[in-house]
């Protein structure tokens, strides 16, 4: 080989420049993470491979590319930096205006009434059904230790009663423990409508505590009607009446036409129209009260004649004893009718007699009725207290 010639053998590159496997920098294909140089300045804008690569490329991308609108540069920017909120999420929640926050006040006040409520229904549940089992247990006590009436035996085996308080159905026991509760409510009622009638409201706010008490009354109504389906002769009996109270009773409640002739002289002044009305209504009260008596007293004395149509030898005859007492049995199925009728008949005095009274003098009536009762309850607790002369 001529040295002379001033060209230097080829020698064996140890340190290449780039990787074997790199093609020449002419060639548009790229390896994945690996950049050159050469190639930077033609990469699209739209390729994320080689954004995510090298952050670097965006700067060298904008400033290779000049030519392109501003508008694509801002929308590329745009996408870069996110969505952006509305004005209106800007602003963020309104204040809701004091209407709003009234009403909302008030669904709140008025769902924490319905939660005591329903508590206190609970509480009243479980004390019913406390008290009702104590009074069953005690019911059993007294049948095992054999109070019975007279002693003895009755006619048709031995089918004495226990004596005493305890002489009463669990369905009765239920019915007084709902009445006294009922009492105790309406006597609450009325204290707030005596002081709204002191207060001197107006009349549409004095129309709610009329309205209330009215409803509580149409309350104890439905209370005996579920009562004269279990167990009649216990709301005729009115043992879960005072006896003072006991002393004015016709069919399980007091007579209409009675307390209509009662608080007549505690709603005055009225006009002469009211005055007419009431007068009617009085009329036809007692006409209704009539017809009832009388249809009680036949269902009395068909009782008595059924009972008393076969000979009163003892021991009877048992075919005709038990044939009779059929009879009989049907025949006092009609004396809940009698109960419904009449309690029909005081629901209607006491709504009539809103109709034709003010509101005012409705509550004045409301307010008479219910101090009529509570006097005779009253009476009824000084007889009881009263001191017992020494025989």
């Amino acid at each position: 080989m001529d040295h002379s010639s001033g060209i230097k053998p080829p020698t064996l590159n140890i340190f290449p420049s780039q990787p074997m496997h790199v093609e020449p920098p002419s060639s548009t294909k790229t390896s994945t993470g690996l950049v050159s140089p050469s190639t930077s300045g033609s990469k699209r804008p739209s390729e994320p491979s080689m954004e995510l690569a090298n952050p670097r490329t965006d700067n060298i991308a904008s400033a290779s590319a000049p030519n392109q609108p501003p508008k694509a540069v801002k929308q590329r920017e745009g996408n870069r930096k996110g969505p952006t909120t509305s004005s209106s999420e800007q602003e963020g929640p309104k204040t809701p205006d004091p209407k709003t926050l009234r009403r909302l006040a008030q669904n709140r006040e008025a769902a924490r009434k319905s939660r005591l409520r329903k508590k206190a229904y609970v509480q009243q549940l479980e004390s019913s059904r406390i008290r009702l089992t104590q009074l069953e247990q005690e019911l059993q006590r007294a049948r095992a230790q054999g109070m019975f009436f007279g002693g003895g035996n009755m006619l048709g085996g031995e089918q004495g009663l226990p004596v005493g308080i305890n002489n009463i159905t669990s369905e009765a026991a239920m019915f007084d423990m709902e009445y006294g509760r009922w009492v105790e409510e309406h006597h609450r009622l009325m204290c707030e409508l005596r002081a709204a009638v002191q207060e001197h409201l107006p009349e549409n706010e004095l129309r709610v505590y009329v309205d209330n008490c009215l409803a509580h009354f149409d309350e104890v109504m439905n209370l005996k009607g579920m009562a004269a389906k279990t167990d009649v002769f216990h709301l005729v009996s009115g043992m879960w009446k005072t006896p003072a109270e006991r002393c004015f009773m016709w069919i399980a409640g007091f007579r209409p036409s009675h307390l209509i002739k009662v608080i007549l002289n505690q709603i005055e002044p009225l006009t002469e129209q009211q005055i007419m009305g009431i007068c009617a209504l009085q009329q036809s009260t007692q006409e209704a009260e009539e017809a009832l008596s009388q249809g009680l007293e036949a269902l009395n004395q068909s009782l008595s004649d059924i009972i008393t149509s076969d000979s009163l030898s003892c021991p009877p005859n048992m075919s005709n004893y038990m044939g009779q007492m059929a009879i009989a049995i049907n025949k006092l199925s009609t004396l809940e009718g009698f109960v419904r009728q009449a309690d029909n008949l005081r629901h209607q005095a006491i709504h009539r007699l809103h109709q034709i009274l003010t509101i005012r003098q409705a509550a004045r009536c409301l307010l008479a009725i219910a101090e009529y009762f509570h006097r005779l309850r009253a009476l009824s607790s000084l007889w009881l207290a009263r001191p017992r002369q020494e025989q």
